[in-house]
């Protein structure tokens, strides 16, 4: 039995952040076919709904680098590697070295989720406040109201890319936390950032996937330095042609632009769509 993850920035989204007309016929192709597919993304759930609300994705859906998954049908949350307040002070003080917003993303006892964030510092961080802000199921709150107990899933944020490789670099010094960015693929100076516990990954999430499902060949695509977790564990790992030249070593081979449907062509090929 086939799996088949797909990341999306950069992937399988376009350049308007949505699933393509071509990408949505193939995907449901797919379905026809019983062929198990689903996508694994740094962003969270709220960020990727969305953009790809042009197809119900039918399996587990892994947001976050792992941290969260989403069930469509149960509409439940399952969590990995979640943080105290603590463990996430030392990142906390490189945001604001870089005077980077964070928004600390928390599970509350009865499921929902609670965003606590610093003072909006720049466009960037009022562009996450406010889309945010567009969903009802999710709580703002400043983050001074965060309480000691707090079960905190990530941090992430919006910038330029010299900063946050900053951030980056000193999470570095934290064991216990794994921070990635990348962007520049929508808007050339607005760069992503997320963080985690290191316990949580694509690959590891795959894995739990394919043992639940009781898949044998692992297929992913990815563009991105989070997807190389995944490119391990997979049989056969594709990058896209807009991926840097160290991710497209890492594959097994390099399909076509995500913004030219190359994903959904590969498809087509691979399965006989």
């Amino acid at each position: 039995m086939d799996l088949v993850v797909f990341d999306l920035d950069g992937t399988l989204l376009n350049k308007e952040q949505t699933l393509s007309p071509m990408t949505v016929d193939v995907l449901n192709r797919m379905k026809r076919a019983n062929i198990a597919y689903t996508i694994a993304t740094g962003r969270t759930h709220l960020a990727a709904s969305r953009c790809i609300s042009g197809h119900q994705f039918p399996l587990w859906q892994i947001f976050k680098n792992g941290v969260e998954w989403w069930h469509p049908d149960t509409k439940t949350y399952r969590h990995h590697g979640i943080l105290e307040l603590e463990s996430i002070r030392g990142a906390l003080e490189h945001f604001e070295e870089q005077d980077i917003t964070p928004f600390i993303f928390c599970i509350e006892p009865d499921g929902q989720q609670t965003v606590f964030y610093k003072a909006l510092t720049d466009d960037h961080a009022q562009a996450v406040f406010n889309e945010l802000s567009s969903h009802d199921n999710v709580s703002l709150k400043e983050i001074g109201e965060m309480p000691e107990n707090a079960k905190v899933i990530n941090i992430s944020a919006l910038g330029q890319h010299a900063p946050l490789a900053e951030i980056v670099k000193g999470c570095k010094e934290h064991d216990h936390l794994i921070a990635y960015s990348g962007g520049g693929i929508y808007h050339p100076n607005t760069h992503w950032i997320d963080i985690h516990h290191s316990s949580a990954c694509k690959g590891s999430a795959i894995e739990a996937l394919k043992k639940e499902l009781g898949a044998t060949n692992i297929i992913v695509f990815g563009d991105g330095d989070n997807d190389l977790t995944m490119f391990s564990i997979a049989n056969e790992a594709y990058a896209t042609a807009n991926a840097s030249d160290s991710i497209q070593s890492k594959a097994n081979s390099t399909i076509g632009h995500h913004d030219e449907d190359g994903v959904a062509k590969f498809l087509i090929e691979r399965f006989s769509l």
